[in-house]
């Protein structure tokens, strides 16, 4: 199974059309939405863990993206937990959309699981001790 997290940006005259669930339709690709919000002035951004028996499915449904004019990139940051200076408070756990930050009980000490992080920042802008924070990546386009 290939899995991979990408950011797709679309422009206000592709907003309306239901490209993302042409990839099941026509790719056999699964997606998960982890972020997504249309601006006001029509464009939209989304955040989605895309899956696929193969990389060949996966660069076709990317392809068929980019052909209809929506951008597609992958994550040039990456969320950091500094164990040092976090006081479990759970501020974060209260913000993460995809429970990507969580308090294991009983010892009341926050988790973070990055594999299920969509890089939203909220847990950043949220951390009162800025024990969450970002890293940069070489960014990188997809296929």
């Amino acid at each position: 199974m290939y899995s991979k997290i990408v950011i797709l940006n679309f422009p206000a005259k592709v907003t309306q059309k239901a490209l993302v669930c042409q990839l099941t339709k026509k790719f056999d690709l699964l997606f998960n939405i982890l972020n997504a919000r249309i601006s006001n002035k029509k464009e939209g951004y989304m955040v989605l863990e895309i899956s696929s028996g193969s990389k060949t499915a996966f660069n076709k449904g990317v392809k068929f993206l980019k052909d209809q004019g929506v951008s597609v990139s992958s994550p040039e940051h990456q969320i950091y937990k500094d164990e040092e200076i976090c006081t479990h408070c759970g501020a974060c756990t209260a913000v993460c959309p995809t429970d990507a930050l969580y308090i294991k009980r009983p010892e009341m000490e926050v988790i973070f699981d990055k594999q299920k992080c969509s890089v939203c920042e909220l847990c950043v802008v949220t951390c009162p001790t800025r024990a969450m924070g970002l890293f940069s990546e070489v960014s990188q386009k997809v296929a």
